[in-house]
């Protein structure tokens, strides 16, 4: 585990060799923030399983994931590139191949970057995760190096422990949707619990953002925590269990031959 200590908060953060068997085929192997630990109050974060175990597939932290659009193989039935995280047999859901990670560190951030070539696509993939304050900001930059388009389909999936009473996001943007799914609309705006959850209860919103997305998290031991996007989502479902509520803000573009694409997310606690 890496981690990011500044005596207010610490950040733990996969790293991509020796948690290896943390990872699967869903989630980005470099820059997966598994834990911020308040060193006062303790864990801020959660997940579908936590505390009482870990699984890859369902995770926990602050992952995030381009395994949704994988980069399939034009040559082997099944076999694709998921961004992130290397040549994956979906099918048998296993990594066959896992990408290489250069890290650099320094006392307020860790980067990682790695550089991926398959079939026709070739790119470098740079994931920063930088401590400031009381944000742990995470940065991530893709740059096509080769000849081909690279499609990228990415969300975050933060894991927030489930607030003790039932109002949990609010979002800066016009929502469109009707109570259901165990959610409803609080009159100050806020998206509500609805009912007792014993399952998990998934939401697409539909938004008339017209700024990048930010999101107030209600929190059971700081009452409010906070996430700042440099995007507006093309996509953006909400979902939670008992133990967790987050939220999937997707990035969807196209990124051309011998161009970058950045974006970054804040998370303030």
């Amino acid at each position: 585990m890496l981690t990011l200590d500044n005596g207010s908060l610490e950040v733990e953060i996969l790293d991509p060799v020796a948690d290896r068997e943390r990872f699967g085929v869903r989630y980005c192997t470099g820059g997966y923030v598994f834990q911020v630990r308040d060193h006062r109050l303790g864990d801020l974060l959660s997940g579908p399983t936590f505390p009482a175990s870990f699984n890859w597939f369902d995770g926990q932290g602050l992952p995030d994931a381009f395994n949704l659009n994988p980069l399939q193989s034009t040559r082997t039935l099944g076999e694709a590139a998921i961004i992130g995280i290397g040549v994956c047999d979906l099918h048998a859901k296993r990594v066959k191949s896992f990408c290489d990670w250069r890290i650099e560190r320094s006392d307020a951030e860790i980067v990682f970057t790695t550089a991926q070539a398959y079939e026709d696509w070739a790119f470098t993939l740079v994931r920063t995760v930088a401590l400031i304050g009381r944000t742990v900001r995470s940065h991530t930059a893709l740059a096509n190096t080769g000849k081909s388009f690279v499609p990228v389909r990415w969300f975050p999936h933060p894991f927030y422990p489930q607030p003790e009473h039932d109002e949990l996001l609010w979002v800066n943007a016009p929502l469109r949707w009707r109570d259901a799914a165990g959610y409803r609309r609080l009159p100050n705006g806020f998206i509500a619990r609805d009912g007792v959850w014993t399952d998990g209860r998934y939401l697409p919103l539909e938004h008339d953002a017209t700024a990048p997305l930010v999101v107030l998290q209600r929190h059971p031991l700081l009452g409010l925590a906070t996430a700042q996007l440099s995007y507006v989502p093309d996509f953006f479902p909400i979902w939670g269990n008992r133990f967790t509520m987050s939220w999937e803000p997707f990035l969807e573009r196209m990124v051309a031959p011998g161009t970058t694409l950045d974006w970054t997310i804040d998370y303030t606690f």
